[in-house]
C-alpha cells in the first residue's frame, strides 16, 4: 500500500554520470554502463539505476579506476569546478590513478606515434626483406 511513500527521488546513473563530468555524452555514460564499467554499491548496473546520495560508486575508464561516494544529486551539467562538489573520492582512488598518470607519463613513447604512413609501411616492409635474406 505504501509503496510510493518507501521510494525517495533519485537521479538517473547515466544523468548523474554526465552531470558529475565523467562522460562527455550521456550516451558515453549510457555505453560504459553497458559494458560493464560503471558498478554501484558492488554491483553491476542499467543506465536507468536510480543513484541516491550516499552510493558507492565504482568507474573503469581504463586504464583508470575511480572508488568515490555521491554527495549530491544533480541532473544537469555545470561548470567542472562545481560537478567536484557531487561526489568524494577516496584517498586510495586518487592516490593509485596520481601513481598510475605518473607511471605511464614515465614510459617511453610508441615507435609509430600513430597508425603508420605508407611511407613508413614500404620503409618496415624493405627491412623485413632484408632481413630475411640474411636469415637464409
Amino acid at each position: 500500500m505504501g509503496g510510493d511513500a518507501d521510494k525517495t527521488p533519485g537521479v538517473r546513473a547515466d544523468k548523474w554520470l554526465w552531470a558529475a563530468r565523467f562522460f562527455k555524452t550521456r550516451q558515453l555514460a549510457v555505453e560504459a554502463i553497458g559494458m560493464g564499467r560503471v558498478e554501484v554499491n558492488g554491483e553491476r548496473i542499467k543506465p536507468a539505476k536510480s543513484l541516491k546520495v550516499g552510493d558507492r560508486l565504482l568507474i573503469r575508464r581504463p586504464p583508470f579506476e575511480t572508488h568515490l561516494v555521491v554527495q549530491f544529486l544533480g541532473e544537469r551539467r555545470v561548470a567542472a569546478s562545481i560537478a567536484q562538489t557531487y561526489y568524494a573520492e577516496s584517498a586510495e582512488s586518487a592516490a593509485a590513478r596520481a601513481a598510475l598518470a605518473a607511471e605511464l607519463k614515465d614510459m617511453p613513447p610508441p615507435l609509430f606515434p600513430g597508425r603508420p604512413t605508407k611511407r613508413d609501411r614500404r620503409l618496415l616492409e624493405r627491412w623485413r626483406e632484408e632481413n630475411d635474406e640474411r636469415d637464409c
